[in-house]
């Protein structure tokens, strides 16, 4: 991509009435559009990051065995009704509209009862079991508050997994087997040390849930975590019972500031009784089926990385689900350079590195300052001084190193 071709530019200023970090620095930096509180535009340097991220999530689900499929987001009253999921004193995000013909529908905050009556029509046999499927959906929740940018919005792409299981035996093996998948993720992304597996509350899921908080001070949830056990609690259900269960003191345990990243919940067989679908068991007999249901906010996710990876100067995106590898910045002027630096931008694309070649026409402070505010991982100048040398100048986001490198050797040190 040249950043001549780029339609997004950088900011100085974000609206008014945005008070959240991560909402700021994407605005400022051309990653995201707001549309209103809660509702943002994903740009094509956001929209990067986005499915940058989706595809780490999308190859540790295929791993445990998930389908990827995708389901409408308008939802039928009366499937809720049985569940009795529909009423607004159990379930106070819905929003709700009509159809032409007067027929009331929804717009889907979850998916479990959609989800299940669809595998009505196709798990009828103990041999369909277990089966697996998720999907990427933008889910609608009509919250009270979303002043945390992108990580509490009304309009949000999360990735939701459903399991179904002959016993409750065939439910823990994967329910084990996806928390183990979702570390890796939040591993991958560069989160591994600072995201724990938390006992929370169900909601309007279950009773009891396990959620995946990752520390910040941006979070609006309260866990208290024993980091030596790797333990944690969400305030809500701290209590002497779930201390005695899990085998810790509150002396023991050190209270942080979080924001969850992901959840899973287990259903039991309630869901499945509930919508009727039972399969039929070795014995020929009828029996219902265990649920599990599974998320990680895709959005939040990324709002969670803005959070805990930015500095004073902007971005810094971990190397995995940055919108590009390398930011090319070029600071030529006369024609014979800027041949040198198209070439060197086409070496790099053509070698299948994720390139940002800035050729624009503009000062270099300029172009400096708006490299550390998108946050790439590895910034590479080219410029008539470094050229005289035969070089160029590498500098690491991260850790702000930098070095010079001959301009024959920049694929060796980037690779």
């Amino acid at each position: 991509m040249r950043q001549s071709h780029l339609f997004t530019k950088t900011k100085k200023e974000v609206p008014k009435d945005e008070a959240s970090k991560n909402a700021q620095l994407l605005i400022k930096a051309g990653f995201i559009y707001k549309e209103m509180a809660g509702v943002y535009a994903y740009l094509p340097l956001g929209l990067r990051v986005l499915e940058k991220i989706k595809q780490i999530v999308r190859e540790e689900m295929d791993a445990i065995g998930g389908q990827e499929f995708i389901m409408t987001s308008i939802q039928r009253k009366e499937l809720w009704e049985k569940t009795d999921r529909w009423n607004d004193e159990n379930v106070d995000v819905w929003f709700k509209s009509s159809l032409k013909n007067g027929t009331e529908v929804g717009f889907g905050w979850s998916h479990e009862e959609p989800i299940t009556e669809l595998m009505k029509q196709y798990l009828t046999s103990y041999r369909d079991l277990p089966t697996y499927v998720y999907q990427f959906q933008t889910k609608l929740r009509n919250e009270l508050r979303a002043k945390s940018g992108i990580m509490r919005g009304r309009e949000f792409i999360m990735k939701d997994m459903y399991s179904y299981s002959l016993d409750e035996a065939q439910h823990q093996t994967f329910y084990d087997a996806t928390i183990e998948a979702y570390l890796k993720v939040f591993a991958r992304v560069g989160l591994a040390d600072d995201t724990f597996v938390t006992f929370a509350s169900g909601g309007a899921f279950t009773q009891f849930s396990h959620e995946f908080q990752t520390i910040t001070d941006a979070g609006e949830d309260v866990i208290y975590i024993n980091r030596e056990k790797h333990i944690a609690i969400n305030e809500e259900v701290m209590n002497d019972t779930v201390l005695k269960e899990l085998g810790v003191t509150r002396e023991e345990l050190e209270q942080v500031k979080t924001a969850e990243v992901g959840n899973i919940f287990n259903f039991g067989t309630v869901k499945c009784e509930q919508l009727g679908l039972s399969v039929v068991d070795a014995d020929g007999k009828s029996i219902p089926v265990f649920l599990g249901s599974y998320g990680i906010g895709i959005t939040r996710l990324m709002g969670v990385l803005v959070e805990h990876f930015s500095d004073e100067n902007g971005l810094v995106w971990p190397e995995a689900v940055a919108p590009f590898q390398i930011h090319l910045v070029s600071l030529c002027k006369d024609a014979i350079d800027i041949k040198k630096a198209d070439a060197l931008y086409t070496q790099l694309h053509e070698s299948g590195i994720d390139v940002l070649y800035d050729d624009r026409d503009a000062r270099p402070g300029e172009k400096f300052a708006d490299s550390d505010l998108m946050g790439m991982p590895v910034r590479v100048v080219i410029s008539p001084r470094t050229l005289e040398k035969g070089e160029v100048e590498i500098k690491y986001r991260t850790s702000g190193d930098e070095k010079h490198v001959a301009l024959t050797a920049v694929m060796t040190e980037i690779q």
